[in-house]
């Protein structure tokens, strides 16, 4: 069943790469290192399954595709400043990514529209085509608004599109967190079983 899993989260990632590609000049992935990560889908750690995904998507997405990472809960436990953009978005670093996420330690919050926000601002959102793929397995715990996020992201943005891979979330935390990616123009897509992922795809 783990197996699945791993399968389940590759797919909706790549169709969050495959959108990007279409769609943006730049890409940056947010990952959530929070210590929920730590959390467990049929006996795996999802920060195992995280890992495991993002090394298997990247071996496929094109070398001249600039893409970054920011992670958010890796350094700190208990701070909703613990945001880094860890590798900027450039071209071959596929490499970079799998490396800093197969060494990051997962320990804290989830400031995820703090995270977003500097994200797209990393990207230059305000003056260029950008576009941010959120993966987080819970909802905003440093009370902020990821709707409001969306909206404000939307109307300052050039073209800035918000794509949000829900991992393991319920449903009812899954709109928590899907209007961050409806209120760009992007995909909210949930990674928790086959059947939500056709729903999704």
């Amino acid at each position: 069943m783990a197996q699945i899993s791993r399968g389940m989260l590759a797919a909706t990632l790549l169709f969050c790469m495959s959108a990007y590609a279409a769609a943006a000049d730049r890409a940056i992935i947010v990952l959530d290192a929070s210590g929920s990560m730590w959390g467990q889908i049929d006996g795996t750690p999802k920060l195992e399954i995280a890992r495991d995904t993002l090394r298997t998507v990247l071996q496929s997405v094109p070398a001249d595709m600039e893409l970054g990472l920011m992670a958010y809960g890796h350094r700190e436990k208990g701070s909703c400043e613990d945001i880094e953009l860890i590798v900027p978005p450039v071209a071959n670093s596929a490499g970079s990514i799998t490396a800093a996420a197969d060494t990051m330690k997962f320990l804290g919050k989830t400031p995820l529209s703090a995270a977003v926000k500097q994200a797209a601002e990393s990207l230059k959102y305000t003056e260029e085509k950008s576009t941010v793929i959120l993966i987080t397995d819970g909802i905003e715990t440093c009370e902020a608004d990821p709707c409001a996020l969306g909206k404000e992201l939307e109307e300052a943005g050039v073209d800035f599109t918000a794509h949000v891979l829900g991992f393991g979330l319920s449903a009812e935390e899954g709109r928590e967190v899907a209007c961050l990616a409806e209120n760009t123009g992007g995909k909210y897509l949930q990674a928790s079983d086959a059947a939500a992922l056709k729903d999704a795809l």
